[in-house]
């Protein structure tokens, strides 16, 4: 049986994250590489579920902790950010900024596993992913 708390179910460590690979934006491969290798070190899992909507659903239930993608369309971010933060969690942009970002590259979850991701993916963003 699976057992869900909500958002604020972990905050640091063993965390079950997601993520999607940059569509048509291969110019973010290396850096989105860099970030799941980073934040391997503190996650239990990362998963690739290939529906941004889903994954911020299964944020919002508690099911993951965390995500972060570059390249999102406003379509893909505005009823999933919604549904993180009347769960009450957080997303941000990659340089920790609060809001839906112009550029698609997010970071949601908890408060804390939101803190997590934007610190420890820092060394491994391009000015372009930094810009919001």
């Amino acid at each position: 049986m699976i057992i869900n708390y909500g958002i604020g179910r972990r905050t640091t460590t063993n965390q079950r994250q997601a993520t999607g690979c940059p569509y048509r934006q291969r110019r973010h491969l290396t850096p989105q590489i860099e970030m799941t290798q980073a934040l391997l070190a503190s996650a239990e899992d990362i998963r690739r579920t290939g529906s941004a909507a889903l994954d911020f659903a299964y944020v919002a239930c508690g099911r993951f902790d965390g995500y972060y993608e570059t390249g999102l369309k406003l379509w893909d971010m505005a009823a999933g950010c919604l549904l993180v933060r009347e769960a009450g969690g957080r997303y941000c942009d990659m340089a920790g900024r609060d809001g839906i970002p112009e550029s698609g590259n997010l970071v949601a979850g908890n408060h804390k596993v939101a803190f997590n991701i934007v610190s420890t993916i820092q060394p491994t963003l391009t000015p372009e992913l930094l810009a919001g």
